[in-house]
């Protein structure tokens, strides 16, 4: 099979020269006090400052979070600007070029969204978007983003842990995985038209993987609702894994006994395991997974940096795999 790519490092993006770069100097100076001797008061203090300046450019409905106190849920890098993180993605039902989604997404339909939450749990349940939006506290958390091609962001997402809503349907004994199921429709998706993947585009996780704190359901970046070529009104967002096992517009959720088979599996499994974890001693097929780029820096001059192990949150998630060989589980 043959599957279309677009690697970032080979179609530029132009610097990042805008006035949030004030903000992000700012936030960077901010940062610096608060892991020095000034203390725990400080460190909140700048916490809270630099929230309340992430901001979107206030062409969407606002979706302010509070402060993360979950380890590892703020990374201290250069945020990556808006218009890189709205304009610069994979989402294939709207298209395989990195910039399709941002002209092509306005077709989809958030309202009315519902997600089925089903399988081994005592309380399957349907929710509405309203009340997956009050079902627990929104919580800014800043996290790095890598992409199996090589490129890597840094995005304020808005949201919760995933275990919320797990919890909320109890799991049974026999739960020991979580399939995440998106929207398919050809009516609002172009990109269904492709027989690139088998549609609905499927996800997988364990349910411990699931069930840390680190996973987010996101629904918003920037302080703002996602816009929809980022994956509105809901997606997954695991920090530690490749970005593609991070589902979009989620519409099932469902808590499986056996292993589920994801959809970049099932289209190339030599290339795309069920683990997909951010490891920079296994190399893609095609490509080295040892360096990345981060889209938005110094324009054409666009600078390799190392690739970090569980994408930087080894100490936070490196537990879930111990004992794996994660060369064969990829």
């Amino acid at each position: 099979m043959v599957i279309k790519t677009d690697r970032g490092f080979e179609h530029p993006t132009p610097s990042d020269i805008t006035p949030r770069e004030v903000f992000e100097s700012r936030r960077r100076l901010l940062q610096g006090l608060a892991l020095g001797a000034a203390g725990p008061s400080m460190a909140l203090w700048a916490q809270r400052d630099a929230r309340a300046m992430t901001a979107g450019p206030g062409k969407l409905a606002k979706l302010p979070g509070v402060a993360s106190t979950i380890e590892g849920a703020v990374v201290m890098d250069k945020l990556t600007a808006y218009e890189h993180v709205a304009g610069y993605n994979n989402y294939y039902e709207f298209g395989v070029e990195k910039t399709d989604p941002a002209r092509t997404a306005h077709t989809l339909r958030t309202r009315p969204w519902t997600v089925a939450v089903e399988g081994e749990c005592a309380k399957p349940r349907t929710f509405g978007i309203e009340e997956l939006l009050k079902l627990a506290p929104m919580e800014e958390r800043i996290y790095r983003l890598r992409c199996v091609e090589g490129w890597s962001m840094v995005v304020p997402w808005v949201g919760y842990s995933v275990s919320n809503i797990l919890r909320a349907v109890e799991p049974t004994g026999k739960a020991k995985f979580v399939e995440f199921v998106t929207l398919a429709d050809r009516t609002q998706m172009p990109g269904l038209r492709s027989s690139v993947l088998d549609w609905p585009y499927k996800e997988g996780l364990r349910l411990d993987e699931a069930m840390h704190p680190l996973t987010l359901m996101a629904f918003g970046l920037y302080g703002e609702v996602l816009p929809n070529q980022n994956g509105a009104p809901l997606r997954l967002v695991v920090p530690w894994k490749y970005g593609f096992k991070s589902a979009k517009s989620i519409v099932k959720i469902r808590l499986l006994e056996k292993q589920p088979r994801s959809s970049w599996e099932q289209a190339i499994a030599s290339e795309y395991g069920f683990y997909s974890n951010v490891n920079p001693k296994v190399d893609h097929p095609r490509w080295s997974q040892a360096t990345e780029r981060r889209i938005g820096e110094d324009g054409v001059f666009q600078r390799k940096r190392p690739t970090l192990m569980f994408n930087g949150y080894e100490a936070q998630v490196g537990q879930l795999y111990a004992g794996m060989d994660l060369r064969k589980f990829y």
